[in-house]
């Protein structure tokens, strides 16, 4: 794991579920033990590695359990996994995951598409899968993720309301954190500092990560809003890869390099090599050949001086 200090935000990967779900490539198996050995050694601490759906209906989850059980191996990692229901959460908590995350919807219109399901039977789920948790594995956390916090392509405007609304319903289920996610790239930082901070008001502590995409180019600016309302955990994939992008030219999910540069280059620690993250795109690029991925700092480079804090104090980049 990484040498330096006591991370101040934890940056969670998502590139090897949400990324990798979302491209038509097939990853092989080796391929992605390879690329989240690379996540790890530049200094990731939590990985979501899988989604536990039906083979049939996402071929690039096929080997979740597998996928788990390598991550497992890795000291120190938070491994995780999405689950869109109570079968994938028994699936997940078989296969050992540390964590699970669940997409619950805002967006009455988006439940119904994504999942079939209306919200309120959704929080029903949500609590199925928290009394299964606490009977069997109460180590395992819980996170919901509330998509369509900000927008949705189907309906349009999400009310704020909505949001609030289901992170009290999910919290009162029993979740351990609630987080919001950007699922259709359509948040401002207005609307971010906003909602985030409606959101603590409403369940505090268990207000959780926030997942941004960059589909307008706004990926970063939110999470930079996230984080001055108190925001401490921030989902984002390497190489952009994933997240369904609806503009030309620009991809989905924040870049994890691009959100680890700027959070370094403020004085604010990740706990990751920026170097190590850097080179952690080669076994993406082996595993998935010909698939774009984005990147304003690995296409730039680190500037000239720029340096990172290790646990004694020294710099070095």
């Amino acid at each position: 794991m990484s040498n330096y200090p006591t991370p101040e935000v934890l940056i969670s990967e998502v590139g090897p579920r949400d990324g990798l779900q979302s491209v038509k490539g097939i990853m092989p198996t080796v391929d992605k033990f390879r690329w989240i050995d690379a996540l790890v050694a530049a200094g990731l601490r939590e990985i979501e590695v899988c989604s536990f759906v039906p083979a049939k209906m996402l071929p690039q989850m096929a080997d979740a359990a597998e996928v788990v059980r390598h991550a497992l191996t890795h000291p120190g990692l938070t491994v995780m996994a999405l689950v869109p229901n109570l079968r994938g959460a028994q699936a997940a908590i078989a296969a050992g995951a540390h964590k699970i995350t669940l997409p619950v919807s805002a967006s009455a219109a988006h439940s119904l598409a994504n999942v079939r399901k209306t919200r309120e039977e959704m929080v029903q789920e949500v609590r199925a899968i928290v009394d299964l948790r606490n009977a069997q594995t109460p180590h395992v956390k819980v996170e919901a993720g509330i998509a369509t916090a900000f927008g949705c392509t189907i309906q349009g405007k999400v009310d704020e309301d909505d949001v609030v609304w289901m992170a009290e319903a999910v919290a009162e289920a029993g979740v351990d954190e609630a987080g919001l996610s950007d699922t259709t790239g359509m948040a401002n930082p207005a609307q971010v500092r906003r909602l985030f901070t409606r959101v603590r008001a409403a369940i505090g502590d268990k207000t959780g990560a926030a997942h941004m995409h960059n589909t307008r180019g706004l990926g970063l600016a939110n999470c930079l809003a996230a984080y001055d309302v108190g925001v401490k955990t921030f989902d984002s994939s390497l190489g952009g890869l994933g997240g369904c992008p609806f503009a030309p030219g620009a991809s989905g999910n924040v870049v994890t390099e691009d959100l680890v540069f700027m959070f370094e280059a403020m004085g604010v620690r990740t706990g990751i090599d920026l170097e190590k993250l850097l080179a952690a795109r080669e076994p993406l690029k082996a595993g998935l050949p010909g698939e774009p991925i984005y990147g304003m700092t690995p296409d730039a480079g680190l500037p000239k001086g720029f340096a990172q804090r290790s646990d004694n104090g020294a710099t070095h980049g």
